[in-house]
């Protein structure tokens, strides 16, 4: 992502003009564009126009235009950003205040118009820093069933899914399996050929349970030498044989919590979040008094004792909140940076988030241990479940 332009004010309101390099950079756009937001793009509308003799034709003209968002969506597969709202600035084609939708692409500049947090200019920073973007690819197979995905530092993307029917061994028909099993290594060779770009790519994940990689890679690298294949000769330093307990996506958290791999990916975001989330739940089993998720045990860690060491927030958890959670949550997230605290914002598009979302979507590693959270809530309920009682035999 390329900032082509800024001017914000003292409390953070201004204008900031964009334009997306790559599909990961339309979900940070999704993820700055808020509803209210003021937004500038070119686009395309049509318009009719009324000829002398009274017939109408229909033109599909460029314009620019400058809507107020009111509703936001975002095509995953085609990485286009969808936005709805208002036109606030008259101009020949359109009326003030008629309805229009802008569709952000990569490569398209825009300018967002609103009050930017801390939350989005460093999510904005990462965006545009080439150094945070550590790109892996991972084929997670089984026999008969193959994804091939992309790791992203923000989003983990299935570029395919190959399923095919493999003949059971049976005796005497062990050749009908050997070559149903040749005929799926190779749909998910060309696949990975297809969808995985190995000028950028630092590593390429081959898991599976059993044996099932083992055979795969053989395969592909016998191929590659009969068929003189530099890319794969030249990088199949690069592919790295890791246990999975089956061909589905799912099973990426655990490929990317095995040592090995977490030795391998040290340098990359996605190994980050899945190693302070492993730590986490270990914490979870073994001082529970130093692990707590949820906001309200959260925010009370960080506000009696500064106690956060680590906080862990779903993107999604900041997108879909109203104006005064927002700030409550941006307020939480500046006074664990204050006190030297570490926090991450985990991508609802990686399997670490979807594990972090189970939590509540807000979870943190503490400090010391605080006993009394716990016990708190106990109080509380017992408070309640007195009151309640108290309630009853009054009405009686």
């Amino acid at each position: 992502m390329k900032v082509l332009g800024r001017s914000l004010d003292k409390d953070g309101h201004g204008f900031i003009t964009i334009i997306p390099e790559e599909n990961e950079d339309m979900w940070h756009a999704y993820n700055l564009i808020t509803k209210g937001a003021i937004v500038r793009s070119s686009t395309f509308r049509k318009v009719q126009t009324e000829s002398a003799t009274g017939s109408s034709t229909s033109t599909k003209l460029r314009m620019t235009l400058t809507i107020e968002v009111d509703a936001i969506d975002f095509d995953l597969p085609s990485s286009v950003l969808r936005l709805k709202g208002r036109n606030i600035r008259e101009n020949e084609w359109v009326k003030l205040g008629a309805y229009h939708t802008l569709d952000l692409e990569v490569n398209r500049k825009f300018t967002v118009s609103k009050t930017w947090d801390s939350v989005d200019l460093d999510r904005l920073e990462v965006a545009s820093d080439p150094t945070q973007k550590a790109d892996v690819g991972a084929v997670v197979m089984q026999e008969g069933l193959a994804n091939i995905c992309l790791l992203l530092s923000n989003m983990t993307l299935v570029r395919a899914k190959i399923e095919q029917s493999i003949p059971r061994k049976r005796h005497g028909m062990i050749g009908n399996h050997e070559k149903g099993l040749e005929r799926f290594f190779d749909q998910v060779a060309q696949a990975v050929l297809r969808h995985i770009n190995f000028d950028i790519v630092k590593c390429v994940l081959v898991a599976s349970p059993g044996f099932v990689n083992e055979q795969f890679l053989q395969f592909m690298m016998e191929q590659a030498v009969k068929t003189e294949n530099k890319a794969v000769l030249e990088n199949k330093n690069k592919f790295l044989l890791v246990h999975a307990s089956s061909g589905f996506k799912h099973s990426l958290k655990e490929v990317l919590s095995s040592p090995v791999v977490m030795e391998k990916l040290a340098d990359t975001k996605a190994a980050g979040e899945v190693k302070v989330l492993e730590t986490f739940t270990k914490m979870l089993e073994t001082d529970p008094n130093k692990a707590f998720y949820g906001l309200k045990h959260v925010e009370k860690a960080q506000e009696e004792a500064q106690a956060v060491q680590v906080l862990m927030i779903l993107d999604t958890v900041i997108r879909a909140s109203d104006v005064p959670m927002r700030k409550r949550l941006v307020n939480l997230v500046e006074s664990v940076k204050e006190a030297g605290g570490d926090v991450k914002i985990f991508s609802s598009l990686h399997v670490s988030g979807e594990q972090l979302g189970l939590l509540t979507g807000i979870a943190a590693i503490l400090r010391f241990p605080m006993h009394h959270l716990e016990e708190d809530d106990d109080n509380e309920e017992d408070s309640d479940s007195s009151g309640n009682d108290g309630q009853v035999e009054k009405s009686d």
